[in-house]
C-alpha cells in the first residue's frame, strides 16, 4: 500500500476515507450551487474527480485542477449558500491531498466540507442554528472509526468567528470526545 509521509504517515486508503467523508457532504449541498448557478461545471467536476479517487483512481493532477476551479467558482458564486456548496465540492478533491503534517490547519481537509454542507442546511432553514447542529451531529455519525484515526493524528481544528469554524470546531470536538 502506497503511503505518504511527514509527521506521520497516511496511507491511500486512509486519504480515501477522507475524500470519501468530503465528497458526501459536498453530494448533499451541490443541487445548492447547481440552481443558483446553472451552466458552471466546475463544482460537479471537482465533486466527480474526488469520486475517481475515492472509487480506486490515483490520486492526480485532476484533484488539485478541479479543486481549485471549484473553490473559484465558489468566490464568484452570487449567495453564501451557493459558494459554501462550491467550497464543498472543492473541499471533496483536495482532501485526496490531505498532507501528513502535524497543523491544525490541515484538518479543513477532513472536516471543512461537513461544516459547509452544515452551513449551507441552516441557510436553507432561514439561517436556524438547530438546523446545522443537526447537521452536524449527522456529520459525527457519519465519521468511520479510520476517519476518526485519521483525525486524532491533527491539532484541533482552528479557531474561526465565522459559522462555519465553530461547525468545524464543534464536529471536531465530537468526534474526538471519548465514546
Amino acid at each position: 500500500m502506497t503511503t505518504v509521509s511527514g509527521d506521520f504517515e497516511l496511507t491511500m486508503d486512509e486519504l480515501r476515507v477522507v475524500a470519501r467523508y468530503a465528497a458526501e457532504s459536498a453530494q448533499e449541498v451541490l443541487p445548492v450551487f447547481e440552481e443558483a448557478v446553472p451552466g458552471d461545471p466546475r463544482p460537479r467536476a471537482a465533486l466527480d474527480a474526488a469520486w475517481e479517487f475515492v472509487n480506486g483512481a490515483r490520486r492526480t493532477r485532476l484533484q488539485r485542477v478541479t479543486s481549485l476551479e471549484a473553490h473559484r467558482a465558489a468566490k464568484e458564486a452570487g449567495t453564501e449558500a451557493a459558494g459554501l456548496a462550491a467550497r464543498c465540492a472543492g473541499d471533496a478533491a483536495a482532501a485526496a491531498y490531505l498532507h501528513p503534517i502535524a497543523r491544525a490547519t490541515q484538518v479543513g481537509h477532513i472536516l471543512r466540507a461537513a461544516a459547509c454542507a452544515a452551513r449551507v442546511a441552516e441557510l436553507n432553514a432561514g439561517d436556524d442554528p438547530a438546523v446545522g447542529n443537526t447537521s452536524i451531529e449527522r456529520a459525527g455519525r457519519r465519521a468511520t472509526p479510520v476517519l476518526v484515526d485519521v483525525l486524532s493524528r491533527y491539532p484541533l481544528a482552528p479557531t474561526g468567528k465565522n459559522r462555519v469554524a465553530q461547525l468545524m470546531s464543534t464536529l471536531d470536538a465530537s468526534l474526538r470526545a471519548p465514546r
